[in-house]
């Protein structure tokens, strides 16, 4: 078992990769999230919700596993924060790749409540909201960006 849970918290080994995990994991993120954008979006909600649930049990357990808290390579909280920023995101590379740059900065700045759930919130549950949020910024950023610069690039 402990290996499924650090297969998946890993995003199947990506997270081991070294140098910058989470940019490795945010980038592997887009692959299922190709197979998943199409849902209809109460579906696509429902997969969001189910990562964040198995995000937390898996996260959580292999921060156990490692002895180590919130260790670099944990990824799984960067597919759920790629997933949360590329909800209804336009068909066009170009937004994706927004996306992608949009998330990172937010994963890594950690404007507020980012910083204060990466801070004061520990465990599978911690891991999990930072990404969360900082996907929700990089969410309303990519869209309004996307409204106002969009047509150029139709």
């Amino acid at each position: 078992m402990p290996k499924v849970i650090i297969a998946l918290a890993t995003g199947c080994y990506v997270g081991l990769i070294p140098k910058a995990p989470g940019t490795w994991g945010s980038l592997a993120a887009i692959l299922p999230w190709l197979l998943c954008r199409d849902l209809p979006l109460a579906t696509y909600l429902l997969v969001v919700v189910a990562l964040f649930v198995v995000g937390f049990f898996v996260a959580g357990a292999a921060e156990k596993i490692l002895d180590r808290p919130d260790a670099g390579c944990i990824v799984i909280d960067e597919f759920l924060g790629m997933f949360v920023t590329l909800t209804a995101a336009p068909a066009h590379p170009a937004a994706w790749l927004l996306g992608f740059l949009l998330f990172r900065l937010f994963d890594i700045v950690k404007p507020f409540p980012v910083s204060w759930f990466d801070r004061h919130i520990h465990g599978g549950l911690g891991i999990m909201l930072d990404d969360l949020f900082a996907g929700l910024y990089a969410l309303l950023c990519l869209q309004l960006l996307w409204w106002g610069i969009g047509g150029l690039l139709s």
